[in-house]
């Protein structure tokens, strides 16, 4: 009976997603904008380029038509779209990868059937329809885990080389480069990933006619770094107030070393307390492997 029962709660299911899929739905000015902008990658061209060359067709065809989907609900993704242009993915190959993910899960669970039938395991139905089930569930979050994960390491290194690079722009402007041109001359001394973004970010504005502080602020917008977004408020004070900021930019640059080392040092006391609690538990099993004898045979004596 709750075979039967979860077979038409499924089939049930799947017809009313094709209904909803062969209705037509008339869009709205709202949805049709955020579709026009879904087109436009956050990401620079350069970054698209080498994240499309790395996508299959049918990965690339089937993300697409997910992200289409999503600009018609209105679904934004604000945070998850800034974890992505971070790390170098694109949005149509995290729902691509995401929804795969799911379909292999849930397929596992007949896979489980298959398998164990022919073994010669008698194993019922529904047992591997739950387990595809919650596979399909695990493996659905499993993208937002990876993304978060590398979008934060990505945030820690973006974090130290801004100090370098603020740690540059004070000494080029202290050689009485103005500061467009000290800008530009840190960015291309440095060879990381974080240098190369920020470069290509003050390329992207000479090109445009953005001033370089506007086109640090939204690379900080994009990418979600507030040290990047208070270095665009701090240099457009100077093309606005004329304020001098090679000290403050020395004393940011101190800064963020400092918090920098803060958190070095607190990794480093959660690692050395995981390793206390592992030498702890490597005592317990000794001891225990030592009495469990003496023990033994006071029981059975």
């Amino acid at each position: 009976m709750i075979a039967v029962l979860a077979l038409g709660a499924v089939a049930g299911l799947g017809l009313f997603l094709l209904l909803i899929a062969l209705v037509p739905r008339r869009m709205s000015l709202a949805r049709q904008i955020a579709a026009f902008d879904a087109v436009r990658p956050p990401m620079s061209r350069a970054v698209r380029q080498v994240v499309d060359d790395r996508e299959s067709e049918f990965r690339r065809r089937l993300g697409r038509v997910l992200a289409t989907f999503c600009a018609e609900q209105g679904w934004q993704f604000p945070s998850l779209r800034a974890n992505l242009s971070l790390i170098g993915k694109s949005f149509e190959n995290y729902l691509a990868t995401k929804v795969l993910l799911t379909l292999l899960g849930f397929l596992t669970g007949p896979l489980f059937l298959l398998a164990a039938s022919a073994a010669g395991f008698h194993v019922s139905f529904i047992l591997p329809v739950w387990f595809g089930l919650a596979l399909a569930a695990v493996f659905f979050f499993l993208p937002d885990l990876e993304v978060r994960r590398n979008a934060d390491t990505r945030r820690r290194d973006f974090r130290h080389a801004i100090g370098a690079f603020l740690d540059l722009v004070s000494m080029n402007l202290s050689g009485g480069r103005g500061v467009p041109e000290a800008l530009m001359a840190a960015s291309e001394i440095g060879s990381g990933w974080a240098l190369w973004r920020i470069r290509d970010a003050l390329a992207n504005a000479r090109i445009s006619g953005q001033t370089p502080w506007q086109a640090l602020g939204l690379l900080g917008e994009e990418v979600r770094v507030e040290e990047l977004r208070d270095l665009a408020a701090a240099l457009s004070l100077v093309a606005d107030d004329g304020a001098k900021v090679r000290q403050s930019l020395s004393a940011r640059a101190a800064s963020l070393r400092r918090r920098e080392l803060a958190d070095l040092e607190g990794q480093a006391g959660e690692k050395s307390q995981s390793m206390l609690v592992a030498q702890m538990l490597l005592c317990a099993g000794f001891l225990i492997f030592l009495t469990y004898p003496v023990v033994g045979v006071l029981l059975n004596a």
